[in-house]
């Protein structure tokens, strides 16, 4: 069914267990951030409210307020971004790389030091490492269409419809490409991260359908253990709008969601970047670039020219696109 080894996954998990903690104290850091900021705005609404002629206007105001207070948290959330790609993920990537390729690393808080000086060693600053991130992200969205979706899996006529909607999945099973990609940044010890990117997603491209089936089952795994999560937080989420001002109830659903975020951020994101990466460092074992699969992704894709020109301007890429495949 799947290439990965769960039980070394989870060995993975508990020996990067400091950076797990710094993901809960992030993630649930910022869920806690939702929850204050909610029932302060609905708090300062409901105040406000009293103040308004129309009988309804302490719940309208409560309801607003707590708009407000989750649109906040938000926008601090799409700023800190940077600081959350740089020091969490790409620093516990670091980490389950070289626990994947069998090399010590340290334990406790050291952990986390080592890894953010393997990060730096590779990205100086975090905008360089945020701009390749969006960089491979934009062209990981070419990938789907150019394996020719599950269509290249399900040859059966008039199934146009199921075949729309496992396209869909398929393209959903793709979020941890770039993670991928940063971890083998990571591991070949690379001095250009811009021409990394580029081979590591055409590497990843030429062997599409091996990562994306291995990629659907996990999707598959993650969102079952997302959705149970969800409902166990649907009791504790609604308790605590239930002593907020207003008529928050209905906010219960949004905020089980946050909490599920959280706990998927912490515990299941890491795990799933652990699963992948090994499929893809084992996939890629002994392999060069393909020239031609580097041709078609700058045909697809905006963003991987975009990638590929960075790679040969500011950082010295190579031309294997057109003149033979490099390491």
């Amino acid at each position: 069914m799947w290439d990965f080894d769960i039980g070394r996954s989870v060995s993975i998990m508990v020996r990067t267990w400091p950076f797990i903690v710094f993901r809960m104290i992030v993630y649930f850091g910022i869920t806690l951030a939702y929850i204050m900021a909610t029932g302060t705005g609905a708090s300062v609404g409901y105040g406000v409210g009293h103040i308004s002629t129309d009988p309804d206007g302490p719940l309208s105001f409560a309801l607003w307020g707590g708009v407000v207070g989750f649109g906040i948290v938000s926008i601090a959330v799409y700023w800190i971004r940077e600081y959350i790609l740089y020091v969490v993920k790409a620093g516990h990537i670091a980490v389950m790389v070289h626990l994947i390729d069998g090399h010590d690393v340290p334990d406790g808080q050291n952990q986390i030091a080592y890894a953010r000086q393997v990060v730096t060693e590779r990205f100086a600053e975090a905008n360089i490492l945020f701009v390749v991130d969006q960089l491979f992200k934009g062209a990981i969205r070419a990938i789907t269409g150019l394996l020719g979706g599950v269509a290249a899996f399900l040859p059966i006529p008039g199934l146009s419809g199921l075949v729309s909607f496992i396209n869909t999945v398929i393209r959903l099973s793709l979020t941890y490409v770039d993670e991928i990609i940063l971890g083998y940044n990571i591991r070949i010890n690379s001095s250009s991260p811009f021409e990394t990117a580029r081979q590591g997603v055409v590497l990843y491209a030429q062997n599409g359908k091996t990562m994306v089936k291995n990629a659907v089952w996990l999707a598959v795994i993650m969102w079952g253990v997302s959705f149970v999560i969800f409902l166990l937080m649907l009791a504790p989420a609604g308790a605590i709008l239930f002593m907020m001002p207003g008529q928050l109830a209905g906010w219960a659903f949004v905020l089980a969601i946050v909490f599920a975020w959280a706990f998927k951020a912490a515990f299941i994101e890491p795990f799933a970047i652990a699963c992948l990466m090994q499929v893809y460092f084992k996939t890629i074992a002994g392999q060069v670039p393909d020239p031609a699969w580097d041709i078609r992704l700058a045909e697809a894709s905006s963003k991987f020219r975009e990638l590929k020109d960075k790679a040969l301007s500011s950082f010295g890429g190579s031309r294997w696109g057109t003149a033979g495949a490099t390491r």
